[in-house]
């Protein structure tokens, strides 16, 4: 248990912790719980529960998330991600459902954990992703057309078809004053960082529209409109539970505890990257599973790390899971003492600030780049995004996961067509004990695709740093899917930036075609792609050559 189970807080005590970085995390932590306030309210109304849900949800959550997590900076709470799937709960199966699902999923996250699935769950497609993710923004944007326009209807339909037919039949109820505070909140939320960078646009703007409205009684509405006060303590809840509805529950609750394993292992790897660390995943899994079965019996929401937050927790300084615990400190503090002017807020503010996190969401660029790609992502794309935006979420990604499952069988059967028709009676790998100093050669002997992407490119970055030059032999790479571009384009982007030449050998006629399509081109120079392994070694002793040279004058100078 203790090789799964290990939370970054007790390991870094017990190293010590000094009193500056305790310092400096308690600033970051209040910085993020600032950050964190309205959009903890906004998640929790865009998702159909009360304001205070997503506060209690930021707080305990984001405490034991900190607390017991197996990353250094992770900040734990509700995310946009979950809007979608916790809206379709509460309509379907009432709080009481929202309830039971999430502490299922927490149920499932321990296992996940606890049988050491967090490696595995880091090699879900990035076309899979990038679909669900882009799904989830278009529909986190159509549920905030009523808010942003100011129209009168009491219920706005689920289905995304059925949403958009009715916002048409009620354009001649736009509230002018309602679209003017919207564009107002997005524009302060967008531009904001070109005056200060401490402090969010989305708070910046949720007080000045309030204290606008308030002063000037614009007929807006309000979360007190459709909500009432806001609490500013804890109640313990206990669901009422029918266990014939059991299996009603696991769909859901397996639909949360998948996204918010891999929302919460993708912060985990992005905040790595950030501070030079290296996160547990089965660590992060077990504790996200432990808020998320604790954190709805107090009120609280689907919980996960946030790649924003923890971002901005990085950026201002913090480096340890105090400042995590700072963060909840924070919003537990303002709710207890300033949340009762909470209810004052538009509710057209608030859907200004969902629709930048809708956009920031989208990840439009990945979406048009893989729509470049080859045709096995495009339709893991196409298929997971019309199906999160159209159908259901959870259907969307039990659909994704098959078909990539399915495509990538196929593709492996493809290639071991093509070995069977071109074997050779040889070892994949030639002798290379005659190598100039300086010259390392790394060869990929198979295809670069999800599941082998992440470990062929911590690979080539750790013999790239030993390296003046370094040749990456690729005559067995079949193909290259979007993940592996991707992993290859970051690897190529850091060995370059560390001034380590990389050239491509033995790149076949479809990979370099794929190549040309992707960024890959911003990071190694269209001359060190080559078609034969002698052209490249030829290129990495002229490289090698000029570095003596430069040497050698730099000597005699």
């Amino acid at each position: 248990m203790e090789s799964m189970f290990r939370p970054k807080l007790f390991s870094l005590l017990k190293l010590g912790i000094t009193r500056k970085q305790i310092s400096s995390d308690i600033l970051a932590g209040i910085v993020v719980g600032i950050v964190a306030l309205p959009l903890a309210i906004a998640f929790a109304v865009a998702s159909g529960v009360s304001p205070e849900k997503g506060l209690i949800t930021a707080i305990i959550a984001g405490f034991l998330i900190s607390f017991l997590g197996g990353s250094r900076v992770q900040i734990g709470g509700p995310t946009g991600a979950f809007i979608v799937i916790v809206y379709g709960i509460v309509e379907n199966f009432g709080i009481d459902g929202l309830i039971i699902s999430t502490i299922l999923a927490g149920v499932i996250l321990i296992l996940f954990g606890v049988l050491k699935l967090g490696v595995l769950l880091k090699y879900f497609p990035h076309s899979l992703i990038v679909g669900f993710t882009s799904g989830i923004a278009l529909v986190i944007f159509s549920t905030q057309i009523r808010d942003a326009l100011g129209l009168s209807i009491d219920k706005v339909p689920s289905g995304f078809i059925e949403k958009w037919s009715v916002y048409f039949h009620h354009l001649d109820q736009v509230s002018l004053i309602a679209v003017i505070l919207t564009v107002v909140t997005i524009l302060i939320s967008a531009f904001s960082k070109k005056l200060t960078r401490r402090i969010p646009g989305s708070f910046i703007a949720i007080l000045l529209i309030t204290i606008v409205v308030q002063i000037f009684k614009l007929p807006v509405a309000t979360i007190e409109t459709f909500f009432g006060n806001i609490p500013n303590r804890f109640e313990f809840i206990v669901p009422h539970v029918r266990f014939s509805d059991f299996p009603n529950y696991f769909q859901p609750a397996l639909t949360i505890a998948l996204l918010g394993g891999i929302e919460s292992l993708l912060s985990a790897v992005v905040s790595d990257g950030m501070i030079s660390g290296k996160h547990r995943s089965n660590t992060e899994l077990i504790a996200q599973g432990i808020a998320n079965m604790v954190t709805p019996f107090f009120g609280g929401i689907p919980a996960t790390g946030a790649i924003a937050r923890t971002a901005t927790n990085v950026k201002n300084g913090g480096r340890t899971p105090i400042a995590g615990i700072s963060h909840a400190v924070t919003l537990l503090i303002i709710m207890v003492f300033l949340g009762k002017w909470a209810k004052l807020i538009p509710m057209s503010c608030l859907a200004g600030i969902l629709i930048v996190v809708a956009y920031n969401m989208s990840e439009w660029r990945s979406f048009v780049s893989i729509l470049k790609g080859s045709y096995f992502d495009i339709l893991i794309l196409l298929s997971t995004f019309l199906l999160t935006v159209l159908v259901d979420l959870t259907l969307a990604i039990e659909i994704g996961v098959v078909l990539s499952a399915l495509l990538f069988m196929k593709r492996m059967a493809d290639i071991s067509a093509r070995r069977v028709e071109n074997i050779v009676d040889r070892d994949i790998i030639d002798d290379y004990s005659s190598l100039p100093p300086g010259l390392s050669i790394y060869e990929i002997s198979g295809p670069l695709f999800f599941g082998s992407a992440r470990r062929y490119s911590e690979l080539i970055e750790e013999l790239g740093f030993k390296s003046r030059v370094l040749i990456i032999r690729m005559r067995h790479v079949a193909f290259i899917d979007q993940t592996g571009m991707r992993n290859l384009c970051e690897t190529l982007k850091i060995l370059k930036t560390e001034k380590i030449d990389v050239i491509l050998s033995g790149v076949n006629r479809e990979v370099h075609a794929d190549m040309q399509k992707s960024d890959i081109l911003r990071w190694i120079p269209e001359e060190h792609i080559c078609d034969h392994f002698d052209e490249a070694l030829n290129t990495a002793e002229k490289l090698l050559s000029c570095d003596a040279r430069s040497v050698e004058e730099i000597s005699k100078s």
